[in-house]
């Protein structure tokens, strides 16, 4: 709990921060206590996550302060200095090009700690990347390429861990395009992602699942947790009506607004390719065994908050359109 709380310390320190330096030391004392949490005998490879994590890390942190110390005895930022923090902050999220340890470092961690991963750790260097943003060629390269690999590479995975690594690439490609214009529009999209991650991957953490073919083994009692489940990932996915459309619809009208047109063709295109794996999941998810009842039968082991917590998330797109249609 000690770790947990710097790590979110850390987090804080470098939001409220006034100089590029206090955010770097944020930025520090969130590693230092992120990989404590990250060490855990729960994990699959412990030792080998942290250290490409760690490694990994260190390196965008020298790249962002080597920037920092370049800057001082400039009066304004240069593009050079601002592609080198632009590349620090890209590598720490775990944007692609930069993307080569965020899907193995997935692999090697628990589920608990894949939710700190894919949620926690990237609103820091989010919020110093708006700081910091302009529409430059780096940014339009980088939604390019999170877009285009977020979702070819998650087509032949079997590792459930993979596959939610490679959906997070596909996901801040979109959260780097709501930063172009309207700055406020990402904070939606982070706040709807990471409510809709952590009901999967609760589903995913209570029933011990970490292959696709392990779907098959929700048992029949479960049938109200095979509805949510599917539901959500068609809400991850940016299916209407689900409230995963929003975020993405606000981004993509604002992207046409901008002009960007191609951009929003990629984005539309491959974020299909990732709807079409998340079906794969829904299906072999759906999927009855021989000797399993139809019949809908409830457990009543399930958390009934948890369910209507799913529902009214899921429907709240729905909500809000009637709920503004009377006003």
């Amino acid at each position: 709990m000690l770790f947990f709380n710097l790590m979110i310390i850390g987090s804080m320190i470098s939001v409220s921060a006034y100089s590029w330096l206090g955010m770097w030391i944020g930025l520090e004392v969130n590693l230092l206590s992120v990989i404590p949490l990250f060490k855990n005998n729960k994990n699959i490879f412990p030792a080998e996550a942290c250290l490409k994590y760690f490694i990994t890390q260190v390196m965008a942190s020298i790249i962002l302060i080597f920037s920092i110390i370049y800057s001082f005895n400039l009066i304004n930022l240069t593009l050079l200095t601002m592609n080198l923090m632009t590349i620090a902050l890209l590598t720490k999220l775990g944007a692609a090009p930069f993307h080569f340890w965020f899907p193995e470092v997935s692999e090697g961690l628990n589920w608990i700690n894949n939710i700190i991963l894919m949620t926690i750790q990237k609103f820091a260097p989010l919020i110093l990347l708006m700081y910091n943003m302009s529409p430059s060629k780096l940014i339009l390269l980088s939604i390019v390429c999170s877009s285009i690999i977020g979702s070819i590479y998650g087509l032949n995975q079997i590792s459930l861990r993979k596959i939610m690594a490679y959906s997070s690439i596909n996901h801040l490609a979109w959260m780097l395009a709501s930063f172009l214009e309207n700055k406020s529009i990402w904070m939606n999209y982070y706040v709807i992602y990471s409510l809709i991650l952590i009901n999967i991957i609760y589903i995913f953490n209570y029933f011990k699942l970490f292959f696709i073919y392990q779907l098959f083994l929700i048992k029949n009692q479960n049938k109200i947790i095979k509805l949510i489940f599917s539901l959500n990932m068609l809400s991850l996915g940016g299916l209407p009506p689900f409230i995963g459309f929003m975020p993405k619809w606000l981004t993509l009208n604002l992207l046409i607004i901008q002009k960007l047109y191609l951009i929003s063709m990629i984005l539309v295109i491959f974020t299909l390719i990732t709807l079409y794996f998340y079906c794969r999941l829904i299906f072999s998810n759906l999927t009855f065994n021989l000797n399993e009842n139809l019949i809908y039968l409830f457990n009543s082991k399930l958390n009934f908050y948890f369910i209507s917590f799913n529902l009214i998330n899921l429907m709240m797109l729905i909500i809000c359109s009637s709920f503004f249609n009377f006003m």
